[in-house]
């Protein structure tokens, strides 16, 4: 049997900065910060981190630079020779990056692993950052002149949910309500301080308006900067941490999914096309983690965090995770239980809507908010009882997705 991975904490920088407005390098100072913060929070000596991943979708186009992971031994005098890597997915970057580093923990490779996600995207005008996003789309059919790749493409899922089970747009502006409203309860989240007023989440075409089809303003997540970052750790390290602090704070890797589905939007949907769950590779990701987990579904889960880039995006992912049968997410909104104070709540931290979506740095803010839900550290969105989370992270129309069960630490 496989050896379990902790996670030891992390930290993750302010998702409603700009860092480009007051930074010459913003991109190496974020992750600077966000990794001297990780330090300082696990109290853990840079010298005994033994391999680095860093995530991250878009440096090339935003900030014409590659080669990120060689940015990590710049840190830290001790990590001047560090074996790192850079991985890329999309939207779910963050969660392979995790994937990379634990499974060179399992391996026995080493025993310390820093993982850090990390995006600038507000260096550019809107209409640029979106573009460069939308080369995670199939390029040669799916973008074309589209300013705005991605609200079209999720309104294509939309328009699938309604077209095979119907779709009741009150549901979508629910979940754009409930995240925002989490959202207020998190220091760094982007959205914190916003208003929050019935107008925003209405039909009103000047204060939300139609951004492509039955997507509107409040369904879509922000154009992000930011940086995430966690250290994992074997079993080995993980106890010999604990028994250097007061109390103890590590989370466990319980189980994990990864599945790949073809690039295109279309081929996709077609895998789906008898019926059943509407991304087939999706709900493979989430019961593969939950079968390494031990766990049989959701009801053994007491918090979520998924990827909700628009509102729908959380609509299907309430189906994938099992809170209802396929073409009834609606039900899990209806009755409440996805909300702050339900039986399951589902994004507290905000997600991708209220608390920001720098998208490299994703996966890796998910698993550190599921970290902090299970070992009661998320302060303010701080669901009560919490000892087990799941993740959900995924990359372009849903073709790759990452999943992880979190629980807290024996």
């Amino acid at each position: 049997m496989r050896e379990p991975v902790y996670v030891l904490g992390g930290s993750q920088t302010d998702f409603a900065r700009n860092w480009s407005k007051d930074s010459d390098n913003a991109l190496y100072e974020m992750l600077e910060e966000a990794v001297a913060g990780c330090l300082d929070a696990t109290g853990v000596a840079p010298e005994k981190v033994e391999t680095a991943h860093v995530a991250n979708f878009g440096a090339e186009l935003f900030a014409a630079q590659a080669h990120l992971g060689a940015m990590v031994p710049m840190l830290q005098p001790s990590w001047s020779s560090l074996p790192t890597s850079r991985h890329e997915a999309a939207c779910a970057s963050g969660s392979t990056a995790v994937l990379a580093a634990m499974a060179e923990i399992e391996a026995g490779r080493y025993d310390l692993a820093l993982v850090a996600g990390l995006e600038l995207m507000r260096n550019v005008h809107s209409e640029q950052a979106a573009r460069h996003l939308g080369s995670a789309a199939w390029t040669r059919e799916e973008t074309g002149d589209d300013v705005l790749p991605w609200p079209g493409l999720f309104d294509r899922i939309a328009g699938e949910v309604e077209r095979r089970h119907g779709l009741d747009r009150a549901y979508l502006t629910r979940i754009a309500e409930i995240n925002r409203a989490n959202a207020r309860r998190n220091p760094l989240a982007q959205t914190r301080a916003w208003t929050n007023d019935a107008a925003q989440f209405g039909d009103d075409e000047v204060v939300n308006p139609v951004v492509a089809g039955r997507i509107r303003k409040s369904d879509c997540g922000r154009i992000t900067d930011g940086a995430a970052v966690v250290l994992l750790a074997s079993r080995r390290f993980a106890e010999q941490w604990a028994r250097r602090r007061s109390a103890p704070q590590a989370g466990v890797i319980r189980g994990w999914g990864h599945r790949t589905a073809p690039l295109p939007l279309a081929a996709k949907l077609a895998l789906s096309a008898d019926g059943g769950h509407l991304f087939p590779n999706v709900r493979q990701a989430i019961t593969d983690a939950y079968r390494r987990a031990g766990i049989d579904g959701p009801r053994e889960l007491d918090v979520i965090e998924t990827h909700d880039c628009f509102t729908v995006n959380e609509y299907v992912a309430l189906e994938h995770f099992g809170l209802t049968e396929p073409g009834r997410a609606w039900e899990a909104v209806e009755d409440g239980r996805i909300e702050f104070g339900g039986s399951l709540p589902v994004n507290p931290s905000g997600g991708l809507i209220g608390a920001g979506h720098p998208v490299g740095a994703t996966g890796v803010r998910m698993l550190l908010d599921a970290h902090r839900q299970v070992t009661g550290t998320a302060g303010g969105y701080q669901v009560d009882g919490a000892r087990t989370a799941a993740t959900l992270n995924i990359g372009g129309s849903c073709s790759t997705a990452v999943s992880f069960v979190v629980g807290a630490a024996d």
